[in-house]
């Protein structure tokens, strides 16, 4: 199994010179299983090159949404998959009680937001709402459970070839529970998170940020770093990066954390471009750069 970042931007995409390392387009990560079937993780702005790289294949594409904010979504209207003739497309979302995925998806993709409506698509269209349990999309096992962010918001646990993953990007453990770690039936997607190869997970605030924005459905760093301990992860990806965090401000905030501190697990910080390979026996993680 094969990840690759495609987006790691937080709340709205980040566009410039200040933010090029770390990259500006909010959240899409790719999953590729060893027989190379594709699993979408968001479609925000960065799911549009993803969908060129995508270019020529011809197998079925999974799309799996932890929830439907607009940083979560925006780039569906732009992945070329779904303007190909016949390509069998399959997008995932978490359920509601009131409305299902189309008539949600459909607010964004149609006039007066978008021109193209989602029943005018050339490509095979199947909507599913995400089962609160374990299911499978051809080779992966997935985990879906409702996690701590406003509205409707899954965290996803994948398993395949050997390998899993934890993806939570949009997450607030801390809210509630005074400190992290804390007895883990009081922890937010600890289940999901447990023993996994790789955890990419959202690292939005430094400490003095949160404490202006408890309950916004974010992280501040320490807590996903406690977060990764009390789970006792491999590695961890840092995500949904801030977009008024220039590259040197993620940098320092990184450093920071981890002066004067040993942590049971690699720290990887996300950047766009960046690929992470699970394919070793032995599952040990080996880091590319932009492909």
């Amino acid at each position: 199994m094969r990840l690759t970042l495609w987006g790691t931007r937080g709340s709205v995409a980040a566009a410039g010179p200040e933010t090029v390392r770390y990259g500006g387009n909010t959240s899409c990560v790719e999953v590729r299983a060893d027989d190379g079937s594709v699993l979408v993780l968001d479609a925000g702005t960065g799911v549009r090159r993803l969908g060129a790289a995508l270019r020529g294949e011809t197998g079925r594409v999974d799309v799996v949404l932890t929830h439907l904010h607009m940083d979560h979504i925006q780039g569906l209207g732009f992945f070329a998959p779904f303007f190909e003739q016949d390509r069998e497309v399959h997008v995932w979302g978490p359920p509601s009680t009131t409305q299902a995925l189309r008539e949600r998806l459909t607010r964004y993709l149609s006039p007066p937001l978008f021109p193209v409506r989602l029943r005018e698509l050339p490509c095979r269209l199947i909507l599913h709402d995400v089962p609160l349990e374990w299911f499978e999309i051809g080779p992966f096992r997935v985990n879906a459970a409702l996690v701590c962010h406003p509205g409707p918001t899954v965290g996803y646990r994948i398993a395949a070839d050997g390998a899993t993953i934890a993806y939570l990007p949009d997450h607030e453990p801390a809210l509630g529970i005074g400190s992290m770690p804390a007895a883990p039936d009081w922890i937010s997607g600890f289940d999901l998170a447990t023993d996994a190869d790789v955890l990419i997970h959202d690292a939005q605030y430094s400490v003095a940020e949160y404490v202006e924005h408890v309950g916004w459905g974010h992280s501040a760093l320490t807590h996903t770093l406690a977060f990764a301990t009390a789970t006792d992860v491999r590695c961890l990806v840092t995500f949904h990066h801030d977009p008024e965090h220039d590259d040197d401000t993620l940098t320092r905030l990184l450093e920071e954390a981890r002066a004067g501190a040993a942590f049971p697990f690699e720290i990887v910080p996300g950047t766009e471009g960046l690929s992470i390979d699970l394919s070793d026996p032995a599952r040990s993680v080996s880091i590319a750069g932009a492909r």
